[in-house]
């Protein structure tokens, strides 16, 4: 009998990714006051590519905790080092070194794609304002090549404002998109407008995010975070 893909690559766990999820869930909510806007829009099955805004370091931890089902993020290669490097393999993790020719992890989620997987990217690259005006090709290259939505997800509240000082529960919300599938086309010209697609759609979901936001009582001094 074949056995059916888990979702995850080759030496990961599947029940040690499910633990995960659902205890970071919980423990999540914690350090932050944490609201989820549009849960339903996530695809509970078939390829997607999860493309969100960056702004610290928890944002993505987070987020692969609130998904709902397993997934696999791009996560730098220097994380990939002594008990946290066999902890994110474990867990199901890829790592990428950014400006290098090694192809091997994004076959790896192309096939992890293919086979009705979720890949979670921050197209920004590096952690920032969060306001996504640039975006590198992977996102498009991976959703084209794995033939999968793109669910863009928009966050804040993880920043800390500058010169503030530590924060006590902080709000933090995130706010899911809804999916789309990119225009058809080959070529890097295509694949740079595909890009820009993803920008465009994720800036806009940042900014709703941002007018939600400033709705808020008592949430001026987080919104001057965010947008610094």
């Amino acid at each position: 009998m074949t056995e059916r893909p888990s979702g995850l690559p080759e030496g990961a766990w599947p029940w040690f990714n499910d633990f995960c999820r659902g205890l970071g869930t919980v423990v999540a909510r914690t350090p932050y006051r944490l609201h989820l806007h549009r849960q339903e829009r996530i695809p509970r099955t078939g390829a997607v590519v999860m493309v969100a805004n960056h702004t610290a370091f928890l944002d993505g931890p987070v987020l692969f905790c609130v998904l709902g089902r397993r997934s696999v993020f791009l996560v730098k290669h220097e994380q990939f080092q002594g008990p946290l490097g066999r902890f994110l393999r474990r867990l199901g993790q890829l790592p990428v070194r950014r400006g290098a020719p090694d192809r091997t992890p994004l076959l790896t989620a192309v096939r992890l794609l293919r086979d009705g997987g979720l890949v979670g990217v921050f197209p920004e690259g590096t952690r920032g304002t969060g306001e996504v005006v640039k975006a590198a090709n992977g996102a498009a290259w991976l959703a084209r090549s794995g033939g999968a939505l793109v669910l863009p997800v928009a966050c804040r509240g993880f920043r800390r404002p500058e010169g503030s000082g530590r924060r006590f529960r902080p709000r933090v919300d995130v706010l899911f998109g809804t999916p789309f599938a990119l225009p058809p086309g080959k070529g890097k010209a295509a694949l740079t407008e595909a890009t820009e697609v993803i920008r465009g759609h994720l800036a806009e979901l940042v900014a709703e995010l941002d007018v939600m936001r400033a709705g808020y009582p008592g949430n001026a001094e987080q919104q001057e975070g965010d947008s610094a």
